[in-house]
C-alpha cells in the first residue's frame, strides 16, 4: 500500500461532502415542503430530507419515501426522525465508513459542534474509497469480524468465495447441531411449556446482539494498544454491570410480554431469568474468546466473530431450558 493510498484514508469527510441537500424547517407542512424543494437545484441521488430547528441545528431526517406519501397538511415534526446519526466534521474518510458499515444508511450528514448541517456524504464514498481502494488493516477490522478477509472474497469468483468463507460458517453448523442435542435433552420441558418455543429466537437475538458488541469492544482496543491482563478484567467489570442492567431492563420487557400474552407467571419467570443470564454469558464470551485467541497468538478479529457467536448460543439454550425445567418442577 502506498503512502497515498494511505493518506486518502486520512483525508477529512467534509472534502467528499455534498451541498444538494435541501435544508427544511420542522414547522413546514409536507405541502410547503414539496414546493419549496422543486425551487431547488438538487441532485438525484437524494435520498434523505435534513430538517433544522432553532439555532440552525440539525434536528430530524425525512425520508424521501415517507415525505411523498405524508398528508400534505401533516408538519415535517410530526412525520420525521429525531435520531439523527450525524458524522462530525472532524471525521477522516476512513471514520466515515465505519459509520456506513455500523449503521447501513445510504446517506448521512456531515455537521459541526453545534450541529449545524454543513454536508451531505453519501454510500458511494464506501464503494469508491473501500470496494475500488487498496485494503489498509484499519478497514478490516471492520469486516474481519464477520468471519473473512475482505480482500480475500473482494474479486473472487463463487467457488474461491466459498472456499475462504465455508470454514468459518462450519462453527455454526457445529453449534446448530449442539443446539439441536440440547433442544432433544429438553423435549419434555418444551412440550409441556410449548410457549418457550415461541421465545427462543427472541432470546437467541438479544444474546448474540450483547455478545457481538462485547466483541466489537476488544478489537476496537486493538487499534489503540495490545489489550493487556489489567485491561480485560477492568472491562469484563464494566461489561459485566452493563449487561446486568441491560438483562434486568429487557428480561423484566420480555416477561411482561410473556406473561400479559400467555398468562403464564412460571414462564414469564423463566424466560426473563433466562434472557439476565444470557446476557451475562454473552459479555463474558464476547470479551473473552478474542482474548483468549489473542493471547495464544491467532488472529481474534477473524476467528472470534464465529466462535464466539456459537458459544453464545449453547450457553444461552443451556440457560433457557435449564431454568425453564427448575421452574417446572
Amino acid at each position: 500500500m502506498t503512502l497515498s493510498e494511505q493518506q486518502r484514508f486520512q483525508e477529512p469527510v467534509t472534502n467528499h461532502i455534498r451541498k444538494d441537500y435541501g435544508l427544511l424547517r420542522e414547522d413546514w407542512t409536507v405541502h410547503e415542503t414539496i414546493e419549496h424543494l422543486r425551487t431547488l437545484n438538487i441532485g438525484e441521488r437524494i435520498i434523505y430530507f435534513y430538517v433544522s430547528g432553532e439555532n440552525d441545528r440539525l434536528v430530524g431526517v425525512v425520508p424521501t419515501r415517507k415525505l411523498l406519501m405524508s398528508a400534505a397538511d401533516q408538519k415535517l415534526g410530526e412525520i420525521m426522525s429525531r435520531r439523527v446519526v450525524a458524522i462530525p466534521k472532524t471525521a477522516t474518510v476512513f471514520d466515515a465508513c465505519e459509520f456506513f458499515v455500523l449503521h447501513k444508511f445510504f446517506a448521512l450528514p456531515v455537521v459541526d459542534e453545534q450541529r449545524r448541517l454543513l454536508g451531505v456524504v453519501d454510500i458511494n464514498l464506501v464503494t469508491e474509497e473501500v470496494l475500488e481502494g487498496t485494503e489498509t488493516p484499519e478497514l478490516q477490522d471492520v469486516f474481519e469480524v464477520l468471519g473473512f478477509h475482505m480482500a480475500a472474497v473482494r474479486n473472487a469468483g463463487p467457488f474461491k468465495a466459498v472456499r475462504f468463507r465455508f470454514p468459518w460458517l462450519v462453527a455454526t453448523i457445529l453449534s446448530g447441531t449442539v443446539c439441536a442435542f440440547i433442544t432433544g435433552e429438553f423435549e419434555a420441558t418444551l412440550q409441556r411449556l410449548l410457549v418457550l418455543a415461541f421465545f427462543l429466537p427472541l432470546v437467541f437475538g438479544l444474546a448474540e446482539s450483547v455478545s457481538m458488541q462485547s466483541m466489537t469492544l476488544f478489537i476496537q482496543s486493538l487499534r489503540v494498544n495490545p489489550p493487556s491482563r489489567a485491561w480485560y478484567f477492568g472491562a469484563v467489570r464494566r461489561e459485566a454491570t452493563t449487561a446486568t442492567l441491560l438483562g434486568l431492563v429487557c428480561g423484566l420487557v420480555v416477561g411482561l410480554i410473556v406473561w400479559a400474552w400467555h398468562g403464564q407467571a412460571g414462564a414469564a419467570a423463566a424466560i426473563g431469568v433466562s434472557v439476565l443470564l444470557s446476557f451475562e454469558t454473552a459479555c463474558f464470551l464476547g470479551l473473552s474468546i478474542p482474548s483468549l485467541l489473542h493471547a495464544l497468538k491467532l488472529d481474534p478479529k477473524i476467528a472470534a466473530g464465529p466462535v464466539t457467536l456459537a458459544l453464545t448460543d449453547i450457553a444461552t439454550l443451556l440457560f433457557y431450558f435449564g431454568v425453564a425445567a427448575i421452574v417446572l418442577r
